[in-house]
């Protein structure tokens, strides 16, 4: 699955995100050698880190036979970025949990426990639960990949919100369409 025709690596490339937020937390496990090591297992030939407001910077690499890993801080759209990952792993904000769906990309969703009230985790554990994607904390991340099966996720189906829609402007007295 890692080569193409001709023996040429395939570029496989996972991003992660961490919104705009800080969450070193997660970016720390990300550059932790037993993550690498399960992405490299898995076929992965980079790894992009979008770092956010954190302080804690991972380390670059570009060694032959190893992860290449490169990060950076801000973009003006992650849109290019979701689109061309293999993988994304990402914090567990909805926008960012919803637009991965959305482009049908394998997502692990990493829960970060030092929220106070962690409504995101809820939504997360939901849709996990669905198998339309992987929840995760930064302690359970390797083992996460070392487990997953991407071939057991779900596409994800956004509900259709017309006949609420219809239902709410039936009852205001507005006509049907």
């Amino acid at each position: 699955m890692g080569d193409g025709e001709g023996g040429d690596k395939t570029r496989r490339v996972v991003f992660v995100t961490v919104g705009t937020t800080s969450f070193d937390a997660l970016v720390r496990a990300m550059d932790s050698e037993n993550v690498k090591k399960e992405l490299l297992a898995k076929g992965y030939t980079n790894l992009l880190i979008q770092m956010g407001r954190g302080s804690f910077v991972p380390t670059k690499s570009e060694r032959e036979g190893s992860l290449a890993v490169d990060y950076f801080t801000f973009s003006s759209s992650i849109a290019d970025h979701l689109r061309s990952a293999s993988l994304v792993i990402s914090h567990a904000g909805s926008g960012s949990i919803f637009e991965t769906l959305r482009l049908r990309k394998p997502l692990i969703v990493v829960v970060n426990e030092d929220l106070m009230d962690n409504h995101q985790s809820e939504l997360a554990d939901e849709l996990a639960k669905r198998k339309h994607l992987y929840c995760a904390s930064p302690h359970t991340l390797h083992q996460t990949i070392s487990d997953m099966d991407l071939n057991s996720l779900l596409p994800y189906a956004p509900g259709d919100a017309t006949p609420v829609a219809s239902h709410i402007n039936r009852f205001l007295g507005f006509p049907d369409d």
